[in-house]
Order: structure tokens, then C-alpha cells, then sequence
């Protein structure tokens, strides 16, 4: 599988030069996913600009990623799919699941609106603990 990855301050972009991920792919894409997690900035972006086609397995993948990615306060968000992967994505249950945007910036956005919720949760919790 080749990528190239690109760090921004708060989060790790990935872009797939592969245009097939096969179903192959997933124990690759599984430590790849692990080995970002574990190191700042943890957030990540997937862009699967160049991907023409996805296998299911891959998308459970994904799927199970981006939990993970959330069970840890961090962000996960695919963007730039293409309308046949989204085609082959809307037959699955994974559609509503997943956090897609059409362009890379927008997923920058969501990341970062993600940061500020944490940061405000984190806060008010905080906040919250001091009144008691």
C-alpha cells in the first residue's frame, strides 16, 4: 500500500496512491491507522483522492479505525471519495457511520471544530469539578 503522509499541527493527513484498496490491505491499514493514534498529532485525515475502488473489508476497517480513533478523543475523517466509492459505500451499513467530507479542507474543519469541543467539554468539566 503506498501513501504519503503530511503533518499538520493537529492532525496527520494520508493520502492513498493506491487506486485500488483491496481487501488485502487491511492488516497494513490497521497498523498504519495504530501507529498514527499513537503519536501526535493524533487526528486523522484520510484522503482518497486517487482511489478508484474499496473492498468492504476496507471499509470495516475504516469503520472500526474511526471508533477508535473517537473512544480516544480523537478525530477521524475520510475525505475526498469518489462517486464510485461512494456508490459501493452506500451499500453498506457503513455509510451513516462514517465521517466523510467532499474536499480535504472541509475535513481540516471538522477536526478542528472537533478540537474545540474537547477543549470546551474538557473545560466545563473542569469548570464544573471547581463549583463542587
Amino acid at each position: 500500500m503506498q501513501y504519503q503522509t503530511e503533518p499538520k499541527e493537529k492532525f496527520t493527513v494520508v493520502t492513498f496512491l493506491d487506486t485500488n484498496l483491496s481487501s488485502n490491505l487491511v492488516p497494513e491499514l490497521a497498523s498504519l491507522t495504530t501507529k498514527i493514534a499513537s503519536a501526535p498529532p493524533k487526528n486523522l485525515v484520510l484522503n482518497l483522492k486517487n482511489v478508484t475502488h474499496w473492498d468492504l473489508p476496507v471499509i470495516e476497517q475504516l469503520a472500526n479505525a474511526q471508533q477508535s480513533y473517537y473512544d480516544n478523543n480523537t478525530s477521524f475523517v475520510i475525505c475526498c471519495l469518489s462517486d464510485g466509492l461512494q456508490e459501493v459505500l452506500d451499500l453498506t451499513e457503513y455509510a451513516e457511520l462514517l465521517n466523510m467530507t467532499p474536499t480535504e479542507t472541509e475535513a481540516w474543519d471538522i477536526v478542528q471544530m472537533e478540537e474545540i469541543e474537547r477543549e470546551l467539554l474538557d473545560s466545563d468539566d473542569f469548570e464544573f469539578s471547581n463549583q463542587e
